[in-house]
Order: C-alpha cells, then sequence, then structure tokens
C-alpha cells in the first residue's frame, strides 16, 4: 500500500520523521542516564562555582574515568547476562603483582604489567570456563573467586612485607615511561586533566563499535537475552561469554596499573566492595540485571554521575556518607526507569 508521503513525489512527512526519531531516542537504554546526569551537573553547578570550572570538571573526571573503564567492561558482561564479583578484588591482585614484581624480584615496569596482565586474563578465562561449563551462577562463581583473591592479596602481602601494602614503585625501571603513558596528566586549556580519561574515552569507543558493529556485539545481545535461542542459531555461546569475562579481566588490570603507577604503591585491600559500584554505575547506565539489553555510552555516563556526585558532595561541604544515600537512590531510580524504557521499546517494536 504506497503511503501519502510516497505519492507525494517521494518525500518523507517532516512530523513523521521527527516522531521516527524521537521515538529512537525514548527507547535508548541510556535515556534515563543522559537525563539524570544533567540533573545532578545542573544541582551541583548551581551551588558551587568550583564544580563547574575547569579544574573542578577535572577533578571530577578523574574518579569518573577509572569507574568508567570498568563500568563499561561490567556493562558488556551483563548484557551477555552474566556478573563478575571478582572485578574489584583483581585490580587489587594486577596493581600487587605489578609493584611486587617490579620492586622485589628485579622486574621492570612493563614487564610486571605484563605478568599482571596474563594473570588477570587467566583470572577471567577460568572465570568463563566455571560459569560455561558447571552451568553455576556467575553470581556464586565470582564470589568465590572474589573470597579467593581477596585470601590471596593479603595472605601474600602480609608474608612479602610483613604489613598490607606494598611501596616502591617510583623506584623501578621503567617507571616514569609507564606513568606518563598510563598515570599521567596533559594540559587543556592550563588546566591538567588525568591520561586515564583518554583510556576511558577509548575503551568507551570500542565497546560501543564492538556492541554496535559487529558480531561479536550481536552475539553478546544474543546470549543475554535468551541464550537456548542463540545456541539454536549457531552463535557461540560459550566462547562469546568467556570472551566477557576476560574482557572485565583486561579492564581490571588497566585499572590496576593505573592506579599502582599513580599512587606507587598498593594496599592489599583496595577495590574490595568496588564491584557494586561498577555494577550500579551500569545499571544507572541502563543495563538490566536480566541481560540482553544496556549500552556502554549509558555505563560510561553512569560514570560520570558518580564522579559528579562524588565531588560535588565535597565541594558542597557535605558529610561524605550521604553519598552512599545518592547511590542508592540512583539506583531505584535507574531500574525503575530502565523497566519503563525496556517496556515502552518491546510495544514500539510489535
Amino acid at each position: 500500500m504506497t503511503s501519502v508521503a510516497g505519492r507525494a513525489g517521494g518525500r518523507t512527512d517532516e512530523r513523521v520523521a521527527a516522531g521516527g526519531l524521537l521515538r529512537r531516542l525514548l527507547i535508548r537504554p541510556e535515556l534515563g542516564a543522559v537525563v539524570g546526569m544533567l540533573v545532578v551537573f545542573a544541582f551541583f553547578a548551581s551551588q558551587s562555582a568550583v564544580f563547574r570550572s575547569p579544574a573542578g570538571i577535572a577533578n571530577w573526571l578523574d574518579p569518573a574515568a577509572t569507574l568508567g573503564i570498568m563500568a563499561v567492561a561490567i556493562a558488556l558482561l551483563m548484557i551477555g547476562g552474566e556478573f563478575d564479583l571478582s572485578a574489584g578484588v583483581l585490580t587489587g591482585t594486577t596493581g600487587l603483582i605489578v609493584v611486587t614484581l617490579a620492586t622485589r624480584y628485579g622486574l621492570d615496569v612493563w614487564s610486571a604489567m605484563l605478568v599482571a596482565l596474563v594473570v588477570a586474563l587467566g583470572v577471567g578465562f577460568c572465570n568463563g570456563m566455571m560459569v560455561t561449563r558447571t552451568r553455576l551462577p556467575s553470581f556464586i562463581v565470582t564470589l568465590g573467586t572474589f573470597l579467593m583473591l581477596q585470601g590471596v592479596n593479603l595472605g601474600v602481602t602480609k608474608a612479602l612485607t610483613g604489613t598490607v601494602q606494598v611501596s616502591g614503585l617510583r623506584r623501578a625501571a621503567g617507571f616514569e615511561e609507564a606513568r606518563a603513558v598510563l598515570a599521567g596528566t596533559i594540559q587543556i586549556g592550563g588546566t591538567p586533566f588525568r591520561v586515564a580519561i583518554l583510556w576511558w574515552l577509548l575503551v568507551t569507543a570500542v565497546a560501543t563499535w564492538v556492541l554496535m558493529r559487529t558480531r561479536a556485539g550481536n552475539w553478546i545481545f544474543a546470549v543475554g537475552g535468551d541464550e537456548q535461542a542463540a545456541r539454536a542459531v549457531g552463535v557461540p555461546a560459550a566462547r562469546t561469554k568467556i570472551a566477557l569475562f576476560m574482557t572485565t579481566a583486561f579492564a581490571a588490570w588497566l585499572v590496576g596499573s593505573i592506579l599502582a603507577l599513580r599512587y606507587t604503591s598498593v594496599q592489599a585491600n583496595i577495590g574490595i566492595g568496588q564491584e557494586f559500584i561498577y555494577i550500579i554505575a551500569a545499571v544507572i547506565g541502563g543495563c538490566l540485571l536480566t541481560g540482553g539489553y544496556g549500552s556502554a555510552i549509558g555505563a560510561s555516563i553512569g560514570a560520570v554521575i558518580f564522579g559528579m556526585a562524588d565531588k560535588g558532595i565535597v565541594f558542597l561541604g557535605w558529610d561524605a556518607d550521604w553519598f552512599t544515600f545518592f547511590l542508592g537512590g540512583m539506583l531505584l531510580l535507574a531500574t525503575l526507569a530502565n523497566r519503563l524504557v525496556r517496556r515502552y521499546a518491546e510495544e514500539v517494536r510489535r
């Protein structure tokens, strides 16, 4: 049946085009996060001149960067229908490996980072294999990994140093070069910004490209939406999930290395509890706990909201304990918003 627009010389009614664009925007998973980010920014910017200054922006983008790297990786995993509760403590494990090998066993920083990367990818591979082979919930598998890594971090660090900290990375060979690449600063308009922000943007861009433009992205959405149906049409579900766990481990290695190079020392308990922050950022960004839906950009926006709230509360002189209240409220609101957006998207596609 020929449309009215088609009979009128093939031109599309501008109202129809605008309606189609609006509809596409409304079903985007990161819509709620964008609105939340604008509201949070407007509130803190109206209350604090420091918050909206270049130095203030650099200040709250700093925690957003390291959180964003992990949140993007966790978002991919959640879209694939799985969780990783060991991601936070693994950042500590990789940092400890880097500092320990470089300060106590004579390796240069780059070699120590390479060893830490291999260990991290091994942990991710084991998590993925356990989940896909045993069919145990990833919550249980990675909780076990979390507890084991926590014990190893504390036990090995105490055995080597007699304390819960390894330090002295600044004296290791290759430190200055590695720090400049991963943990240095760049000047923008006379204001120093952390190099980690660039790594965060790169990770977000690559993850978005993978999700939206590649066959692997289709596989991730498929295994998260309905794994059995995905297997039936030839999707390599097991390989996809193992790759996602290894991606999360890679992100943990990157963040762990950045933090180790920035502070030149690592506490054995670093990263514990951060896994929940990563999940919250991904959920705020539009990921569903049930899998099959979400975006990397949304997870990054969730990290920005975290950074703005974290530093904005300090700039306003509030008690820092209000930050956890804010996180809980944002998690609940984001979950409700995601349900509404997903429901609307399903109605639109019918």
